[in-house]
């Protein structure tokens, strides 16, 4: 028998500030270009994406601020944890995010790193940044849906 393959992800890294700070409007999957040291630290779940960010620089994107600790047993081979890592994408995606990045107020925000096939990707959101009062606002619409639902929920087990 063939061996299965595994098509499944697991995320080794998740900006979980991104939707909070971030209207996420449109997602993109990038390979990443790492040292030997940095892929085993990130399996070993010790990478971090908050306050990281991502800049066409040139025909290339680059993923800034994003912290990968040093491998324990890394020694004189470790890597620099701020470097920063080139995001691998079609020169189609390239342009397209360099175009929209240059509209004012639009951001590259990593959201997750993951392992994809093998190898570790990284998921970018084209973001723009929301103001104090869109947070309240998201804040207001999830406690509302949140007190909607209890009521639905108390409502349907006394009439049963």
């Amino acid at each position: 028998m063939g061996r299965e393959t595994s098509t499944a992800t697991r995320n080794f890294a998740v900006n979980r500030q991104a939707s909070h700070l971030y209207f996420l409007l449109e997602k993109f999957e990038a390979g990443m270009e790492l040292a030997g040291t940095e892929v085993k630290s990130i399996r070993e779940g010790k990478a971090s994406l908050k306050d990281s960010y991502a800049a066409v620089k040139g025909d290339e994107v680059w993923l800034l601020h994003c912290h990968i600790s040093p491998y324990t047993s890394g020694g004189y081979l470790n890597h620099d944890p701020l470097r920063a890592r080139r995001l691998l994408l079609g020169r189609d995606e390239i342009e397209k995010l360099s175009g929209k990045t240059a509209e004012r107020g639009l951001t590259l925000i990593p959201t997750r790193l993951y392992a994809k096939n093998n190898f570790i990707k990284c998921e970018l959101a084209l973001a723009r940044g929301k103001k104090i009062w869109d947070r309240r606002e998201t804040l207001r619409r999830r406690t509302i849906d949140r007190e909607t639902a209890e009521d639905i929920r108390r409502h349907r087990s006394r009439h049963r």
